[in-house]
Order: structure tokens, then C-alpha cells, then sequence
């Protein structure tokens, strides 16, 4: 029989037992609450310590922690402040030590809580957040554009080392590339910041290929934080290679599929809930059809969970960490049950034949629909100017 995951249950009792947050109604909602997650816990085998990985010089925990659902409002209503503090207060004593937000989630009030929760954990963590958007500051709105321009960059950082409650930005990416700034400006102004010590740690998210090797040779990059999962496995077709190359991290976000490869959604979910607004709503991969297509993946993963006595959840992060010891899965959620199985997927080991196997059956299956709506899918790959 399957072991839980050890916790206590003062602990338990803190948080709701939901997974990752999708909404539905009716008989969906029974269906669906009924799909087991699958009919496992976590392995037997209880993890002693989190391993650690590098990336570039930062070490950190071999999974971190995403921070966005906890208050932004992306995926679900925000959560209860004093709920998340002590969900990250529990991340930390299970031995994680990577902690994500950026400066647009709210806007601004994930990195403020991440930084209230941290507070007393100083030097035993690394906080990442992002610059690189438009908004109308007065009010918090974002207007769609983006912005890279050094002087933009420094006054943002200086906004969220308040915000974080830090002498120092462990890891500073630039969120998306800005079309109109040439990269060597942007990591020009990065590297100003680490030298005046206000940054530690250079990243970029979803670059152009070409963007990032020009922005390593200004100021070397430590990491990369793009999609990849079992349902994306785009990095595969030349970032890794690039990656391996350059010495630079992969930080993989949206490794659960945004909460598809949880196996608890299907093609009678819905994300339309009145009173927030998830952003699967509008993102092709969830449409009812493309759910329904992408079924076998599901199936595939439920399968292996049975061989390894976990779940499909668990398969999904061992399978990422598997890939390469410099990639660090950074799964989202408001929920200790759910961190506590995350974590048992560090004790899933694949010998190379099953790796190969799994492989080999995860790329005969065709994922339908586009990962981002069109116009976020625009601004993923994206090369910078050529500076003048």
C-alpha cells in the first residue's frame, strides 16, 4: 500500500486539498474530482535531503518553488496571505531554496509577500524575480508593451529589493526581450547593477538564441527560464545544446503543463469561474478539443506512475530532472499536500532503458494546440536589435 508523504498535521490542517487550481461544474466537477491523482502519494522511500543543482555559479535546490499563484490572480483568486507565508515557510524547512516571482505578478504584491515570508530566511535562499514591462505604475496596469531600457531596469530594481526586503537580487531576469533595446544594453545595465551589488545573478527568459549568446558575452548568464515539459518539449530541438554549451541553467517553468500533466484535468474542465480570470481560459493547449487530444499523454503518464508507485505528477518532474542535471523544474502551488508530493519526485529514479522507453513513447504522441495565445507566443524566441 502507498505511504503518504510524512508532514504534521498541524501543518496539513493549514492549507485546502485542492489541485492545481482549475474550476468546473456540475457532473464535470464530479468526474473530475473522481480521476485519482492518480491513486497514489508519494514513494515509499522518504527524502532525507534536497539535492542541489547549478546554475552557472548559483546553486540552488534541485526543484524550486514558483510563487505566482499565490496571490496574482493568474490561475486562481489570490490566496490567503497568512496561508502562503507559512506555505513558504514550510518550503524552506524541506530543504528548498529557490523561490520565483517577478515584478509584474499582481503587479507587484508576489514579490512583496515572497519578500515578508523570506525575511528570516536570509542566506539560505535565492529569490528570482524579473523586470522588462510596461505598465502604468500609478495603478498597476500593464499596457502590453515591454520595456528594457537601462534607466527602466534600475528604477524597477530598486523598487523590488524594497518590495523583497533585500540588500541584493539573487537572480534578475529580463522577462521577455524587449524588440526595441539591443541585449548588450540591457545586460550592460545588469552587470552596472552587479557591480554596484544590487544583483547577484544575470537571467533571461524565452530569448532568442542569438540574444542570449550576445548577452552572455556582455554579462554572463546563469540561467534561462523558458517552458519545457513533457507536454513542451520545444528547448529540445537546439536551446539544450546551446545551454550545455554556454555553462547556463535551464529553469523550467510550467513543468506540470499548467496543471495538465497533474492528470487531473480533462476535456470537461473549465476555466471560466466568475470573479477571476485563469489564464487557461485563453490558451489554446485548453480548449476542450485540444484536452481531449492530448488525453493519451495522460494515459501514458498514469501508466508509468503504476510502475513506479507515484503519480503522474511525480513521473512528470522525475522525467525533466532526468534530462539534464542543470535543468531545475519550478512548480507552482498554494498547497503543502501538493508541495510534498512535487518533492518525492527527486526520489524517482529511470535507468536508461526506461528513460529511452519513456521517451520514445512521450514523442509518439502528437500535443495539440499552441502553448501561449498568439500574442504572448510572439514574444517567446524573440532577438534583440542590433545595437549601433
Amino acid at each position: 500500500m502507498r505511504k503518504t508523504p510524512v508532514s504534521g498535521n498541524n501543518e496539513q490542517g493549514m492549507f485546502n486539498l485542492e489541485r492545481r487550481e482549475f474550476m468546473v461544474g456540475g457532473l464535470a466537477l464530479a468526474a473530475t474530482a473522481m480521476m485519482p491523482r492518480f491513486a497514489f502519494s508519494a514513494p515509499a522511500k522518504k527524502l532525507q535531503t534536497i539535492p542541489r543543482r547549478k546554475l552557472g555559479a548559483l546553486q540552488i535546490s534541485a526543484i524550486g518553488l514558483g510563487c505566482m499563484s499565490m496571490n496574482s490572480g493568474n490561475y486562481n483568486p489570490p490566496k490567503d496571505k497568512g496561508e502562503m507565508i507559512r506555505l513558504l515557510h514550510a518550503a524552506v524547512d524541506r530543504g528548498i531554496t529557490y523561490f520565483d516571482t517577478a515584478e509584474v505578478y499582481g503587479p507587484f504584491v508576489n514579490e512583496a509577500l515572497v519578500g515578508e515570508a523570506l525575511v528570516p530566511c536570509k542566506g539560505k535562499v535565492v529569490i528570482g524575480t524579473k523586470f522588462g514591462w510596461e505598465m502604468d505604475y500609478a495603478t498597476g496596469r500593464r499596457t502590453g508593451g515591454l520595456n528594457s531600457r537601462p534607466e527602466h531596469i534600475k528604477s524597477v530594481v530598486e523598487a523590488s529589493l524594497k518590495r523583497l526586503r533585500v540588500e541584493a537580487i539573487d537572480l534578475l531576469y529580463q522577462h521577455r526581450v524587449d524588440p526595441k533595446v539591443p541585449i548588450e544594453d540591457v545586460a550592460g545595465a545588469v552587470k552596472e547593477l552587479i557591480q554596484q551589488g544590487k544583483v547577484k545573478h544575470f537571467g533571461l527568459s524565452e530569448p532568442g538564441m542569438q540574444t542570449l549568446r550576445r548577452a552572455h558575452a556582455v554579462q554572463p548568464v546563469a540561467a534561462v527560464q523558458n517552458e519545457y515539459s513533457l507536454l513542451w518539449r520545444g528547448p529540445e530541438k537546439e536551446e539544450l545544446a546551446i545551454f550545455e554549451e554556454l555553462g547556463i541553467g535551464l529553469v523550467a517553468w510550467s513543468p506540470l503543463g499548467v496543471g495538465f500533466l497533474t492528470g487531473t484535468i480533462n476535456e470537461k474542465t473549465r476555466f471560466d469561474t466568475p470573479g477571476y480570470t485563469d489564464y487557461r481560459l485563453t490558451n489554446p493547449r485548453f480548449t476542450p478539443e485540444a484536452l481531449k487530444a492530448n488525453m493519451p499523454l495522460i494515459d501514458l503518464l498514469r501508466e508509468w506512475a503504476r510502475r513506479k508507485e507515484a503519480t503522474p505528477a511525480q513521473i512528470s518532474l522525475a522525467w525533466l530532472l532526468a534530462q539534464k542535471p542543470w535543468i531545475v523544474p519550478i512548480p507552482g502551488t498554494t498547497n503543502l499536500q501538493h508541495l510534498d508530493e512535487n518533492l518525492g519526485a527527486l526520489t524517482i529514479r529511470f535507468t536508461p532503458a526506461e528513460l529511452s522507453e519513456l521517451n520514445s513513447a512521450a514523442s509518439k504522441i502528437v500535443v495539440q494546440g499552441q502553448r501561449l495565445r498568439k500574442g504572448l507566443l510572439e514574444m517567446s524566441g524573440q532577438e534583440a536589435p542590433m545595437k549601433k
